[in-house]
């Protein structure tokens, strides 16, 4: 393992799986009890699928409420497609797991805030150039870690 265990990378799998499981057992039987989840994500990931109106009225994030009203809900190993209703108006979305920005259950003070920072890219096999050294330009990708949020900055 060159350059050591990527926990962050490893916590971020695990996080999305979670959701990936939950969401399947929503889909075979509903949502049990009082559950609800408020999902943001991110509308201008490549994958994201959505109405035009709806990224043009939310062109960098959005959330939803999957609660009383939702159709469709389809769950993939990647993401999940659902029909939700915006003001009487039906539209169905497809968001991928790593699009979604938080995932919060508020019925049991549960939530998943998933960060993205910019770092260099440990990949390569090639070291990077000492500053001040030959190179195209710093080398840089996006990594996402997951942390557990505070319910507190939901509540009203």
């Amino acid at each position: 393992m060159p350059g050591g265990i990527d926990y962050g990378n490893l916590m971020h799998r695990a996080m999305r799986g979670l959701i990936n499981d939950v969401l399947a057992g929503v889909q075979e039987t509903g949502l049990p009890g009082d559950h609800h989840f408020f999902i943001t994500f991110d509308t201008q990931h490549p994958d994201v699928e959505l109405a035009d109106w709806l990224s043009d009225r939310y062109p960098g994030e959005m959330t939803v409420v999957m609660q009383h009203w939702y159709e469709d809900l389809e769950v993939t190993e990647d993401g999940f497609t659902v029909t939700l209703n915006f003001g009487d108006a039906p539209e169905r979305l497809y968001i991928p797991y790593d699009a979604i920005k938080t995932f919060v259950d508020p019925s049991v003070e549960f939530g998943l805030r998933f960060e993205t920072h910019e770092e260099e890219d440990d990949d390569d096999d090639e070291p990077t150039p000492p500053e001040g050294g030959p190179d195209d330009g710093p080398r840089e990708t996006v990594k996402q870690d997951a942390e557990v949020v505070r319910l507190d900055s939901f509540r009203k």
